[in-house]
């Protein structure tokens, strides 16, 4: 399936869901949405089997003739708790800081002086849950990050809560650089134990050391595509609900994939970082917790997203 297929599935699934009353057995037919972005019945079908694949749709009463849905009860479950977090003021708040601090680190790092906060509307780091976030959430990120020094900007207009433009500070590329922009990841970094740096030539497997805080450096082969994993990230943390994981295992589960997501989505994401991300889901995945069809589908699709040439 190409790219701008897979940039259609998040949407396409929820409007599946949105259209499974219609009709008492539930099939949806896939017409409407095809037209409405221009596809043909051969993409259709593309879109609807990427999805069935995953866990998401079926396609009980689809002929060769015709593209209709079912909407699963994991696609049921991964829709309905995608946009509970859609609604959670205070994921929405967290995303925002993330990222326009992750957008105002790539800005500086393309020497552009002091851009104004509002461009990050333009960008994809002012999404959420595929909606964007609205310009008062990113004026209030602002005066945030501000706030905790993490940028610094010019003065703010009358009624805002953060500056017209700004740029990131020191402090700020260390949260990005070795927090993934994690702002509450950052400022518990002192807590505990100290920082230990490893550096390693080559690395093509896990690395686990007995430390809290750990910055690896590692030369990995390339051979990862970027807007496949942004979309496998969100499939991955809007699956969680239904894995049956332990409480603690589905955190770890959900914000791991948050994590592969923003750096997939970033300009120059970290092929490393995506890999060890990537295994920690699957050792998640194939632990004795996490049983079923899903699971494995997930499990196999991880795989081949972060082994070079899969």
């Amino acid at each position: 399936m190409n790219s701008s297929l897979r940039a259609l599935q998040d949407q396409f699934i929820e409007w599946v869901y949105d259209h499974s009353d219609d009709n008492p057995l539930g099939d949806v037919n896939l017409e409407p949405f095809a037209e409405q972005h221009g596809l043909d019945l051969t993409e259709s079908f593309q879109l609807l089997r990427h999805c069935k694949d995953v866990g998401l749709l079926d396609d009980r009463f689809t002929t060769m003739g015709q593209a209709t849905a079912n909407i699963t009860q994991t696609g049921t479950a991964w829709v309905e708790e995608r946009r509970r977090r859609r609604d959670d003021p205070a994921a929405r708040a967290a995303a925002a800081r993330r990222g326009l601090l992750t957008w105002l680190w790539h800005r500086k790092h393309e020497g552009t002086h002091m851009p104004t906060v509002a461009g990050v509307l333009e960008a994809p780091q002012s999404l959420f849950e595929g909606i964007q976030l609205a310009d008062t959430e990113i004026d209030r990120a602002a005066g945030h990050l501000q706030a905790k020094g993490l940028i610094k900007g010019t003065s703010r207009a009358m009624g805002m809560a953060g500056p017209l433009r700004a740029e990131i500070t020191v402090e700020g590329e260390d949260c990005v650089e070795n927090y993934e922009a994690d702002l509450a990841a950052y400022e518990r970094r002192n807590n505990g134990a100290s920082n230990t740096n490893f550096h390693i030539g080559t690395n093509t497997g896990n690395i686990a050391a007995n430390s809290r805080e750990v910055t690896q450096t590692a030369t990995t082969n390339q051979g990862i595509n970027p807007s496949e994993l942004v979309l496998l990230a969100r499939s991955l943390r809007q699956a969680a609900p239904v894995l049956g994981l332990p409480e603690g295992d589905a955190e770890e589960f959900t914000d791991i994939a948050t994590r592969i997501e923003n750096e997939a989505s970033a300009d120059n994401p970290d092929p490393g970082r995506l890999r060890r991300w990537g295994a920690a889901i699957l050792d998640i995945l194939n632990s004795p917790a996490v049983s079923g069809a899903l699971a494995q589908t997930l499990s196999t699709t991880v795989q081949a997203a972060i082994t070079p040439g899969g």
